[in-house]
């Protein structure tokens, strides 16, 4: 019998399942993909904070990447929370070329409470270092804002520039996320070699849910590891997280519709 594609995921533990490792695993099993992971940190979390974290030490790190490896094979990389310098250079040792399997990074910087997830070296060491190994980078707006060390893009254009910018420091594409501008549809700019750029839009909804970074980039993996091109594995993902956002705004609007009737 033939067994399902699979995904190496490296990531940090949320003890709160709305993010993180958890979070990942959901996506990647709803859209028929075996999971493999390699634990980075473990961190108690709930849906406002980060109570708190605690780093694996990187030979744990390095060896739990190996051994996943060396268990079967598999259709694609994605990285998370990374937390540090060293651990950064311990991923960068162990991963296979992204010839041999994409490799899309979700560049968590911090958590959506605000809490800091990779200190500064950690920064320094994804841009000089793993940046180069990645197939597809997937920052939100303020990621790639903090990655460059310039303001948050307030308009396509800038996102533009700044998706060129990120894309010259070495990964074979970027996809910049739009969820954090305004406007009527939340448009993702996926830029890829030659300066092309390709949007990709979605009605935007007024539902916000934790972990949407984690799954947008699992599901582009996923895509990834099922024989899909880069472009139409964006697409699917966006599609599913747009579908996720959807199902939450529509249970936001029965929980507003009920406290509403039990107020009359």
């Amino acid at each position: 019998m033939n067994r399902r594609p699979a995904v190496l995921v490296i990531a940090g533990s949320d003890s709160s399942g709305g993010a993180g490792l958890i979070r990942d695993v959901q996506v990647l099993n709803a859209l028929g993909v075996d999971s493999l992971c390699a634990i980075t940190a473990v961190t108690a979390q709930s849906d406002s904070q980060v109570c708190a974290a605690q780093l694996l030490p990187p030979e744990h790190v390095r060896a739990q990447i190996r051994a996943a490896l060396s268990t079967r094979s598999v259709g694609a990389i994605k990285i998370g929370m990374l937390g540090d310098e060293a651990i950064v250079a311990a991923v960068v040792q162990s991963l296979p070329s992204r010839t041999t399997a994409p490799i899309v990074l979700d560049p968590v910087l911090c958590s959506s409470s605000g809490a800091p997830l990779l200190d500064a070296g950690g920064r320094q060491a994804m841009l000089r270092d793993l940046l180069p190994r990645v197939t597809v980078l997937t920052p939100n707006l303020p990621e790639a804002a903090t990655l460059l060390d310039e303001p948050v893009a307030v308009d396509e254009r800038a996102q533009a520039r700044q998706g060129r910018q990120l894309h010259a420091l070495g990964p074979e594409a970027v996809l910049l996320k739009g969820g954090h501008a305004t406007g009527p549809e939340a448009t993702d700019l996926l830029v890829t070699g030659h300066n092309s750029i390709h949007r990709l839009t979605s009605p935007r909804l007024n539902a916000t849910r934790r972990g949407t970074g984690c799954s947008l980039a699992s599901a582009i993996a996923a895509g990834l590891a099922s024989g899909l091109s880069l472009h139409a594995a964006c697409i699917q993902a966006k599609r599913y997280v747009h579908s996720m956002m959807a199902a939450a705004d529509s249970a936001l609007r029965a929980k507003l519709s009920r406290a509403e009737l039990r107020r009359k």
